[in-house]
């Protein structure tokens, strides 16, 4: 009986691992308003995301500055979730005038 051990395709393994047809990866975009105050957005972005407070003030103050800022980066189940979680999160108790929770939309991400 012989024994036939074969070199393993590292071509191949290469060719695999370099693979660009991963599944697209899209943006949940939080939308800036004038009904939320930052304490609701770190306090959203922490509880929702798992942000840590640094983080979450720093998309706070993106989405004052800018009008919008992304939150998160995954695949498209999870950035519909993410943005679902977002619309169903309530109101800002902190402002009489805050009627809803705050926008968000999923957009394919631009990161390469």
């Amino acid at each position: 009986m012989s024994l036939t051990i074969t070199a393993p395709d590292i071509e191949r393994q290469n060719e695999l691992e370099n693979d660009d047809s991963h599944e697209p990866q899209y943006d949940v975009v939080l939308l800036d308003d004038d009904d939320h105050t930052y304490d609701y957005v770190i306090e959203m972005l922490q509880r929702i995301f798992i942000h840590s407070l640094e983080q979450a003030l720093h998309n706070a103050q993106e989405v004052d500055a800018t009008g919008r800022t992304v939150v998160i980066t995954c695949d498209l189940p999870q950035a519909e979730f993410g943005r679902d979680q977002i619309h169903a999160y309530g109101r800002d108790w902190r402002l009489t005038r805050s009627k809803g929770s705050m926008s968000a939309v999923v957009e394919p991400s631009t990161a390469a």
